[in-house]
């Protein structure tokens, strides 16, 4: 079957990216000018919505096994404990995955090929894009492979090809925004004493640093700002004098290590015609909240189904024009707020030093003991917030959800959603005219008895949902309306069956 996308860079976007698509039939090629996945990547936190679309694929437990669940944060400043947050289950009754996973992106990527394998694509590693032409009727690449260079066509080309992407170079998008001044480090190491289950992190002007357990070679992973003073070209034992006395930690073994510089920024566009890109190609974002790769492959889900559709002629073209509305917003609003976050925790001003001196051994402890401001600090670092209330696919209002809005989590209603379609719920009764409209659409409809946990997730009894194939609401129906329902179904061409 000829290639209908091609995918660029084999990180974890570009790998869900190609797994999202190969799950729905769509034939899919993808290249990394790399030997192999990466050795010294930086990414650790796996957040629930990300675990969420796991499950929908199959694989959240595999990658639950694999990982480490983050008990509580430490907080340190000056080489002392100043505050803790236990994290065990802080996010209950909001995601089947109500805490924070830490899985090293390292081994995330070798996980995704061998799941990508399983669909029965390999990735083309040593294969590096050289350029590309595009028109009304398809995508033509030259690739370099191996020495040779290869001619591919496409219906569709994807960039995801990290922040120096080939892709956005080529379409001339500009990526506006800035680069921190420090440089950080990053290293995988063998710590005395036993294993550490928990998150600690160092908040001070020049010398953050965090550490994260990784279950697979029972190392801990390290990540920090570089103390002044050192060599050009420094390693480890650069850095040791400062760090340790920092974390409280005696360090036995080093595994690896490597430096990089952090950087803030949004490319003006998502789209251009039939090229698109996708994750770091897309934004690139301070280390504040572990928010990069789990918004990558946000956008992998939210551009996967899309493509699908147009290619099988499931939606008119103009669906697609909805991957750069929705997933822009959300990028630009992610690095402003990531950004501001990050420059006062690092800051040496009268500000960072209030906030770490005084609000958060202070403050953070006595409202850590609140179930709301746990709820809300789950909420805003576990993506399930993310929304698309301005989106053309969203309408309406049922209780406390808005069109746009990920669908709340009752215990039940995400098995459904392993079909990876289009699904109407109700939650409640189901009037005779909605259920024959649903027919009619050859949508299928999923109805649940009203219940508290329903009433407890913001459902409004006898509303109706429609739930796209991203576990994101379309339309929140209070009444049922089956007009609201065809008349979307018309103006984007939907078939809401895969099989007509």
């Amino acid at each position: 079957m000829a290639t209908q996308v091609l995918i660029v860079g084999a990180g974890p976007t570009g790998l869900v990216l190609a797994i999202s698509l190969a799950r729905r039939g769509v034939a899919v090629r993808i290249i990394d000018k790399n030997s192999g996945p990466g050795q010294a990547s930086r990414a650790m936190a796996v957040h629930a919505r990300t675990l969420e679309f796991y499950r929908q694929v199959g694989f959240a437990d595999a990658v639950l096994s694999q990982g480490i669940k983050i008990d509580a944060i430490h907080l340190r400043e000056h080489g002392e404990d100043i505050a803790a947050l236990p994290l065990d289950d802080i996010g209950a009754g909001i995601s089947p995955y109500p805490f924070v996973l830490a899985f090293p992106q390292d081994d995330h990527e070798r996980f995704l090929v061998a799941q990508l394998q399983a669909e029965g694509v390999a990735v083309e590693w040593n294969t590096e894009l050289e350029s590309f032409t595009q028109d009304e009727w398809g995508v033509r690449a030259v690739l370099e492979q191996d020495g040779d260079r290869v001619a591919c066509s496409s219906v569709y080309l994807c960039g995801c090809d990290g922040a120096r992407s080939r892709v956005r170079e080529s379409l001339r998008l500009t990526f506006s925004g800035g680069t921190y001044d420090h440089l950080y480090y990053v290293a995988d190491v063998q710590t005395a004493g036993p294993p550490n289950p928990d998150l600690l992190a160092h908040l001070g002007a020049n010398t953050f640093a965090l550490m994260l357990p990784v279950r697979s070679r029972g190392m801990q992973r390290l990540i920090g700002i570089m103390p002044p003073g050192v060599p050009p070209e420094p390693d480890f034992e650069s850095v040791r004098p400062v760090l340790e006395p920092l974390l409280g930690i005696k360090v036995e073994q080093v595994n690896w290590f490597s430096t990089y510089r952090v950087h803030h920024r949004v490319a003006a566009r998502f789209r251009v015609e039939r090229c698109f890109i996708a994750g770091d190609a897309a934004h690139i974002h301070s280390p504040a909240g572990g928010q990069g790769m789990n918004t990558g492959i946000g956008d992998a889900i939210n551009l996967a189904w899309k493509l699908a559709h147009v290619l099988q002629g499931r939606a008119d073209a103009k669906l697609l024009d909805t991957y750069e509305a929705e997933r822009i917003v959300f990028a630009r609003k992610l690095v402003a707020t990531t950004d501001r976050a990050f420059q006062l925790i690092v800051s040496q001003g009268a500000g960072g030093q209030l906030l770490r001196s005084w609000l958060l051994p202070h403050v953070f402890p006595v409202l850590s003991g609140f179930a709301a401001a746990r709820r809300t600090l789950f909420k805003t670092l576990s993506q399930v917030l993310i929304h698309y209330p301005d989106s053309p696919l969203s309408g309406g209002r049922a209780g406390d959800v808005i069109g746009g809005d990920r669908l709340p989590w009752v215990p039940d209603n995400f098995a459904p959603l392993q079909t990876l379609d289009w699904q109407l719920h109700v939650y409640g009764q189901t009037a005779p005219l909605l259920a024959a409209a649903a027919q009619a659409l050859r949508l299928p409809l999923h109805a649940w008895p009203w219940s508290d946990a329903a009433a407890h997730a913001g459902l409004l009894e006898n509303a109706a949902y429609l739930v796209r194939p991203d576990m994101h609401v379309a339309l929140a129906l209070p009444r049922q309306e089956v007009d609201v329902l065809q008349e979307l179904a018309a103006r984007f061409a939907l078939r809401f069956a895969g099989d007509s």
